[in-house]
């Protein structure tokens, strides 16, 4: 029988490993491949996390399978050699591992308050910014139409957005405040991509810039949540976003 931390353990070494097998997939296939490791990503969080229902902590199994998509399509990406992949697949390992140890603390502080919940709630924080950067990535690369580009930026924002709320009260009911609340700023992230689809920015500098967006306004309204939406917090958080804007304008090629 094994115990909670070696079943982590374990559901790291064998979706990483599910990378490896999706290199022997044909092309036709991989996308595929990708989807069903999302899914195992799912089921393995369910077996692995105690203190699951059928309530809103269902919630934490949002920033792992879209992790893996993230990472699956950013895979896509890179060049077909195991020196370019076996990084990703090492850090694909260590997300997830820290991945089941911050979504066992939410669970666990649904229930009862814990002293490693604040350190649980940065780490999850940084991780959906870096699986945000991901998808976004892979979105823009697709360079689909306006019309399409911004209805899968919505549908992906969505989701780590609501998570990212939860993770801030970490309660056991569905509060329809709170999907409200992440419908808005998922708008206000794919208000900015419209806007950037007839920018003539590079595929990641949009990514980035749709990653500073969701750092601004999920910071914004985790501290709402948390009831420490202070001025100086807003303050510190509307530098951080107009300063990377005004970088983009002066370091964009207007030609």
């Amino acid at each position: 029988m094994l115990n909670k931390r070696q079943k982590f353990i374990a559901s790291s070494i064998l979706l990483s490993l599910g990378f490896v097998g999706i290199r022997f997939l044909g092309d036709d296939y991989r996308f595929l491949g990708i989807g069903i490791l999302a899914m195992l990503s799912v089921l393995s969080f369910l077996w692995s996390l105690d203190g699951l229902g059928f309530n809103a902590t269902l919630l934490v199994l949002i920033l792992p399978s879209f992790f893996t998509l993230g990472v699956g399509l950013f895979w896509f990406l890179l060049p077909a050699t195991m020196f370019a992949r076996i990084p990703i697949i090492i850090l694909y390992g260590i997300g997830i591992y820290a991945l089941s140890l911050t979504m066992n603390i939410f669970t666990v502080s649904s229930i009862r308050t814990i002293a490693l919940a604040r350190a649980a709630k940065g780490v999850g924080f940084v991780l959906t910014l870096f699986t945000g950067f991901l998808l976004y990535d892979a979105i823009l690369s697709l360079r689909a139409s306006w019309f399409i580009t911004n209805i899968i930026i919505y549908l992906v924002s969505f989701p780590l957005i609501l998570q990212g709320l939860w993770s801030g009260k970490l309660m056991r009911q569905f509060e329809k405040g709170l999907i409200i609340y992440s419908a808005v700023l998922a708008y206000g992230i794919t208000a900015i991509a419209m806007v950037l689809y007839f920018w003539p920015v590079s595929v990641v500098e949009g990514a980035i810039f749709l990653t500073v967006s969701m750092y601004v306004l999920l910071g914004l309204g985790q501290s709402d949540q948390e009831g420490r939406l202070f001025r100086q917090t807003v303050q510190e958080y509307l530098v951080i976003g107009i300063t990377v804007f005004l970088a983009m304008v002066l370091f964009t090629s207007w030609r």
